[in-house]
């Protein structure tokens, strides 16, 4: 019996989520859970196929929109997940749609147009694909390198969630120009096109939140362990003792934007300059603010030419 303030726990069945919720379906796909798992508990499954449990109940959990953690959630295993998930929209569910809608719309004397539209769809993979290839070749890869313990100064995983949205406004516009629009009476064909679409949408946007709410979270948690772990130990020397080093302990990225308010830019500004955010940026002034106890821009002004960041030439005066 699923407790619905509880969610779902390692002593359910996996049936219970099932009839709790269809799309869990999907999520013990994307985990590569074997089925015929008959009455077992969620717990036996997610041992016998490997599974971390934790992470699979975070993931069912919060696409059903119960309460979820990500305290002890595994970054290899949610990664396996977000990766078998881009596979399932690129190597079935985006064909399986555009080869509806070629048979749907092939009965449509409108040629020129069903063309345009194939294009339109086409088009919207490519995208989708380039947002998914990145995930995989770039975000997962600096992922993997924080689980060996190697920070990189120049990059955080704000600077990826900053800029990161969903897929399918496209997808959505597609959709809606089909049912407005475009004009046929036989539309059994496209109307299972549309469903499989109106079904892919929901399925992004929950590929979407699990992004957002379990894996970035996840990954800040690692980074923020790993910065506080080396802080630490450049705090000592090779005797042990404790070195004189400065508390702050700036970071490259953190060095920059210092600069950059001394030289008197705005927050768009520094954004453009550093290839990053707006909303990256100010995540760091908040983080510099913090650690340096200094809010004003003249304050770090003053700070980035004692500490020789900048040079006296380069500093706004008006500042």
């Amino acid at each position: 019996m699923i407790d619905k303030q509880r969610g779902y726990l390692p002593s359910n069945n996996m049936r219970e989520l099932i009839r709790d919720n269809n799309l869990i379906l999907m999520a013990i796909s994307r985990f590569d859970i074997a089925f015929g798992f008959g009455d077992n508990p969620v717990s036996e499954i997610c041992k016998e196929n490997n599974v971390d449990t934790d992470t699979f109940l975070a993931v069912c959990n919060l696409l059903s929109g119960y309460r979820y953690s990500v305290d002890t959630l595994s970054l290899r295993s949610i990664m396996g997940y977000l990766r078998r998930t881009h596979s399932a929209f690129l190597d079935v569910t985006l064909p399986k749609i555009r080869q509806r809608l070629f048979e749907a719309i092939n009965y449509s004397d409108s040629n020129d147009v069903s063309l345009l539209l194939i294009k339109f769809f086409d088009d919207y993979v490519v995208e989708v694909k380039r947002h998914m290839d990145y995930e995989n070749d770039v975000i997962f890869k600096y992922v993997e390198n924080l689980l060996k313990g190697d920070v990189d100064e120049k990059f955080c995983i704000d600077d990826f969630s900053g800029n990161h949205s969903h897929t399918v406004t496209k997808l959505n516009e597609l959709k809606d120009i089909f049912i407005y629009h475009y004009k046929q009476k036989e539309n059994t064909r496209l109307s299972a096109a549309l469903y499989d679409i109106i079904t892919c949408e929901k399925d992004m946007m929950s590929h979407f939140e699990v992004e957002k709410s379990l894996f970035v979270p996840a990954v800040e948690r690692l980074e923020r362990n790993l910065r506080l772990r080396r802080n630490e130990t450049e705090k000592r020397d090779d005797t042990g003792k404790e070195a004189v080093t400065p508390e702050y302990a700036l970071g490259d990225r953190e060095k920059d934007i210092i600069r950059c308010v001394a030289k008197g830019k705005s927050n768009k500004e520094i954004a453009e300059e550093l290839f990053i955010s707006v909303h990256t940026v100010a995540t760091h002034r908040r983080n510099i603010s913090s650690k340096l106890g200094i809010h004003s821009a003249a304050g770090l002004t003053i700070f980035a030419l004692i500490n020789n960041l900048v040079d006296l030439n380069e500093v706004n005066p008006h500042q």
